[in-house]
């Protein structure tokens, strides 16, 4: 097969990257669906003509519905091909994609596309005909039916491809509304324009050392801002290709993830830490013979805390399916900046730091014998600057201290749609008169040049890689389980073995603590239907006992220091509270015990 010998990254836009790689290699494979890794082959993946010709069809067909150039058009899939040529299409229409999970799922992940929708002022929807009737029950049930929906796999016969006109894109338009997966009142969409996405997919291809024709895939749904700029807008800028699988196929079987990367030759997938625990504690040794990972460069951990412990256990037990022994890397990024900040590529780099420093905001490592916390090197930015600030003063942080992350570059995003307060909080000028700097919100240190991610200040709870606001658990409880009190407090905190994540919530006086284990069963199977959450403890503590500031907002990081001290007073707390405190006192020397009940 032949290939181009250039290929159209340098300056351009993902318009004229495809469009360019279609007209000089239309053969070329561009993107897949696989069902069934073990069985399917190439003839899984679309073509670049394939690609641009769906493209330049959906894009006539947007035009055809009235929609203008900015206009944004709401993209409900399920993993697939389609969603790649929807994306590619509203790009080549000169309009803003809005990527969102289908919304068929739980009650509060159908209300928030609902917000996404309305925030986003989408002018359409765009989705495929196995979906189209779950998706129009949808928006009638909620006041959107009067949205324009079209399923690209079964286009009109008007919506020809020689109509296309390519449309004036400049670094400044806008082509993705990002919405971070947050709360269901009030969603945030991240403006990513042109120039910012095509800046991050050159910094994202040069830091990983990726070649014109890479295949990069994995089960990353698009939705989210690591599938679709760390997958599939990589692949198809550099002229590769994207092989995509569904994440409830991982989860059944972590092993198919697996297959798919040794069966098409994949060189990067990228994951949350937890996917490769899990792929150690479920992928059996017999699975573990069938595969040869030899090709796969790259295994990027990023989208929440980076652990130690998972990235040794991979590669060691990986190992003898010929994995690379540097292919594990470290990563951070977040949304506001497109997706990528920074990567540790090679040797696995850490620092055992002492717990008590740390929470005086010190990075100084550990003597022997002292509590201490091991963090994961994310390495050096392949093009953005980094800095570490005082939070409250904005000022630089210098030698051993740690203080908020903060961003800048031709990749961060423009601010949040139609929210200019929310982006002047987030996007601001620090104190030596420079900027715009971008506020992620978490806390680290630059040690020897590189990034040490250690906590956040803001309050978002991370898990599998996706962001949950605790407003959102607290108000979800209280709707659903009338013993609970007005007042909760959902956080979280880094261990040793992860993110550990605690519900605690006042009671009514009523309850008494008999009724606790059947009450916290109840809210535990809420969080799990809800939002997939299983937090590692659940306490309920007495009316009053939530600390509050002045005006009345929850104070939930000091309610988590009273937790993690055993100051906290309760009416009952499960066993997973009692264990979490055990190991809280005996690996990092935060003395406490949970009182007994009151």
């Amino acid at each position: 097969m032949s290939s181009p010998s250039v290929y159209p990254l340098a300056g351009a836009n993902l318009v004229t990257a495809i469009s360019a790689t279609a007209e000089a290699d239309p053969e070329r494979k561009a993107v897949g669906f696989v069902r069934h890794p073990e069985r399917e082959g190439e003839n899984a993946l679309r073509s670049y003509s394939w690609l641009d010709d769906r493209a330049r069809r959906i894009a006539v067909l947007l035009r055809a519905a009235g929609l203008g150039t900015g206009s944004r058009v709401l993209l409900l899939f399920p993993q697939s091909a389609e969603f790649a040529a929807a994306y590619a299409g509203c790009l080549y229409a000169g309009m803003a994609a809005v990527p969102a999970p289908l919304p068929t799922g739980t009650s509060l992940e159908t209300a928030r596309v609902v917000a996404v929708a309305r925030d986003a002022e989408a002018g359409a929807v765009l989705t495929v005909s196995d979906t189209e009737a779950e998706v129009r029950q949808w928006a009638a049930a909620t006041g959107l039916g009067g949205l324009p929906l079209f399923s690209v796999d079964e286009l009109p016969d008007g919506a020809g491809p020689d109509a296309w006109r390519q449309p004036e894109i400049r670094a400044d338009t806008v082509a993705v509304l990002q919405y971070t997966s947050g709360s269901t009142g009030s969603p945030k969409g991240v403006v990513v324009t042109h120039g910012a996405l095509a800046d991050n997919v050159r910094s994202f291809l040069s830091g990983f050392s990726l070649g014109a024709g890479a295949r990069l895939g994995g089960w990353l749904p698009m939705y989210h801002d690591m599938g679709l700029f760390g997958l599939l807008s990589p692949a198809l800028f550099s002229g590769g290709a994207a092989v995509l699988m569904s994440g409830s196929a991982f989860l059944r079987r972590p092993y198919l993830w697996l297959t798919l990367i040794d069966r098409f030759g994949i060189v990067f997938s990228a994951a949350p830490d937890f996917a490769y625990d899990y792929c150690v504690r479920r992928v059996k040794p017999e699975e573990m013979d069938r595969l040869d990972l030899s090709r796969w460069r790259w295994a990027a951990n990023g989208s929440e805390p980076v652990r130690a412990g998972t990235l040794r256990a991979f590669t060691k037990e990986l190992a003898p399916t010929g994995l690379p022994p540097n292919a594990m890397t470290p990563c951070y990024g977040l949304a506001e900046a497109t997706l990528l900040v920074s990567l540790s590529a090679g040797e696995l780099r850490t620092r055992r730091v002492d717990v008590a420093e740390l929470e005086n905001h010190r990075f100084v490592e550990a003597a022997a014998g002292r509590p201490s916390r091991e963090v994961v090197s994310c390495g050096r930015p392949p093009a953005l600057e980094i800095r570490v600030v005082d939070p409250a003063e904005g000022t630089p942080v210098t030698g051993d201290g740690v203080g908020e992350i903060r961003v800048r570059g031709a990749s961060t995003a423009r601010g949040y749609w139609q929210k200019p307060e929310a982006t002047a909080e987030t996007f601001v000028m620090d104190a030596d008169g420079s900027g715009p700097w971008l506020r992620t919100g978490d806390l680290g240190a630059l040690y020897e040049g590189e990034l040490y991610v250690t906590g956040r200040i803001k309050e978002l709870i991370i898990v599998h890689g996706r962001n949950i606001y605790p407003h959102d658990i607290e108000h979800e409880l209280r709707a659903r389980h009338a013993e609970l009190g007005t007042i909760g407090a959902a956080f979280s905190f880094p261990t040793e073995e992860g993110e550990a994540v605690v519900i605690t919530h006042e009671v009514n006086p009523s309850v008494r603590a008999d009724q606790g284990p059947g009450l916290v069963t109840a809210l535990r199977a809420t969080l799990a239907r809800e939002f997939g959450l299983a937090p590692a403890g659940v306490v309920l503590v007495s009316r009053g006992r939530t600390p509050r500031t002045s005006s009345g907002k929850v104070q939930r990081r000091l309610t988590a220091r009273l937790f993690r001290t055993g100051k906290l007073a309760q009416v009952y707390a499960d066993s997973g509270a009692h264990r979490l405190l055990e190991t809280l006192r005996e690996v990092n020397g935060l003395h406490g015990a949970l009182p007994p009940p009151a």
